[in-house]
C-alpha cells in the first residue's frame, strides 16, 4: 500500500500472464517505442497505391523491438561467466562467502552510483522491494549452494526449469506452450540423463534456487515499474546484502578481508550482480515476462560456454544438440512476439 495504505497489491499471476511488457516506473527515462511500432505515417501502408508492397519497418523500429533481448542475452552472458569466476572463488571463501561478497559489494557499488531516494514511498514499494532482495538473497544463496556439490552446467540446467515452469504457467498461447516445451527438452537433454547420479541435495538447492529465479522475475518487473531507474534495484540489493551478511561471516569469517578475495569478489559482483540485474530489469520494463522467462533457458547453453572458456569444461556432441535446441526454443518465442506485437493496432 502507499502511504495513505490504499493501494492494492498487485497479484503476481496478474504480473505474468497479461503477456503486457511492466511500464517504466514514474520519472525514469523513457522507454523504447512498443513493439507494436509507431502509428503508420501518410503515405505508408495505407496510402499505399493499390498492390503496392508496403514498406518495410523502419531500422529504429526494429531496433526498439530487438532491444530488449539484446540487454537479456548481455545479462545472461554476463552472469554466467561471473559465476564461473565465483566458482574458482569458493574454495577461497565458500559458497555463503561468494554469495556475502557478491550482493555486498554489488550493493555498495549500486548505492554509490545510484544514490536511491528513500522517501516519497509507500508500503507497497517498499513490500516490493524486500520481496525483491529476499528473492535475490534466496536465489544466489540456494544456487551456490548447489554449484558447490554438482557441477556448473547442471546446477544452471536444474535452475533454469524455474523460469520455464513460470513460462509454461503464466502463457495462454499454444506456440508459447510449443516453445518452452522444446526448451524444456533441450534443457533435459544437456542433462545428459544424469540427474539421477547427482548429489540429491545439490540437485534439490539448483531447484530451489530455479523456485527463487522465477519469483525473481516477478518481483523484478514489479520493482522496475515502481522505482525511477534502477533505484529499486539498489534498495532490494542492499536487502539482499543484509540477509546474506550473516552467513557468510558464520562460514568465511576473516576470509572475507583477504584483498586478493576482494578483488575477485568485486569482479563476480559486477559480472554476476551489477550488470546483469541492472539489464534485466531494464528489459522487464518493455518484455513481456513470459517471453523473459523462455529467454532465461539460453543460460544452460551460456553457462556451458563460460564452462569451457574458463574453467576448461568440454561440449559433447550431445550437449551441443541440447544448446541448439534451447537456442531455437528462444528465437521462436521472440519472433512470435515481435509478429504478435506487429500485429496489434498502433498505440496513440
Amino acid at each position: 500500500m502507499n502511504q495513505a495504505g490504499s493501494e492494492p497489491v498487485d497479484s503476481p499471476v496478474k504480473d505474468i500472464a497479461a503477456g503486457s511488457a511492466p511500464a517504466a516506473a514514474a520519472g525514469a527515462a523513457p522507454a523504447a517505442a512498443p513493439a507494436s511500432g509507431p502509428a503508420p505515417a501518410a503515405g505508408s501502408a495505407q496510402g499505399l497505391a493499390p498492390g503496392a508492397a508496403p514498406a518495410a519497418a523502419p531500422a529504429s523500429t526494429r531496433a526498439a523491438r530487438l532491444g530488449p533481448v539484446a540487454l537479456v542475452v548481455a545479462g545472461g552472458l554476463s552472469v554466467q561467466f561471473g559465476s564461473a569466476v565465483a566458482v574458482m572463488l569458493m574454495p577461497r571463501a565458500g559458497a555463503l562467502g561468494v554469495v556475502t561478497l557478491r550482493l555486498v559489494l554489488a550493493a555498495l557499488v549500486l548505492l554509490i552510483v545510484c544514490r536511491p531516494k528513500v522517501r516519497g514511498y509507500g508500503r507497497a514499494d517498499w513490500g516490493t522491494v524486500v520481496a525483491f532482495g529476499t528473492a535475490m538473497a534466496g536465489m544466489n544463496i540456494l544456487f551456490y549452494q548447489a554449484a558447490d556439490r554438482i557441477p556448473l552446467g547442471a546446477a544452471v540446467t536444474l535452475e533454469v526449469l524455474g523460469p520455464l515452469v513460470l513460462s509454461v504457467i503464466a502463457s495462454r498461447r499454444l506456440m508459447n506452450l510449443l516453445w518452452a516445451g522444446l526448451a524444456l527438452g533441450g534443457v533435459v537433454l544437456l542433462s545428459g540423463g544424469g540427474f539421477d547420479r547427482l548429489d540429491p541435495v545439490g540437485a534439490a538447492f539448483a531447484l530451489a534456487a530455479g523456485a527463487m529465479w522465477a519469483t525473481y522475475i516477478v518481483f523484478s518487473a514489479r520493482t522496475g515499474r515502481r522505482f525511477p531507474q534502477a533505484d529499486g534495484l539498489a534498495l532490494a540489493m542492499a536487502f539482499g546484502a543484509v540477509l546474506s551478511l550473516p552467513f557468510g561471516i558464520v562460514e568465511a569469517g576473516d576470509k572475507l578481508l583477504v584483498p586478493s578475495t576482494i578483488g575477485l569478489g568485486l569482479a563476480v559482483a559486477l559480472m554476476s550482480s551489477v550488470l546483469p540485474y541492472t539489464l534485466e530489469l531494464l528489459a522487464l520494463r518493455r518484455l513481456p515476462a513470459p517471453t523473459f522467462a523462455i529467454l532465461m533457458s539460453l543460460e544452460p547453453a551460456i553457462a556451458a560456454g563460460a564452462g569451457f572458456l574458463v574453467l576448461s569444461q568440454a561440449l559433447s556432441l550431445t550437449d551441443a544438440l541440447a544448446i541448439a535446441l534451447v537456442i531455437a526454443a528462444s528465437m521462436g518465442a521472440v519472433r512470435t512476439q515481435m509478429k504478435r506485437a506487429a500485429a496489434l493496432p498502433p498505440q496513440a
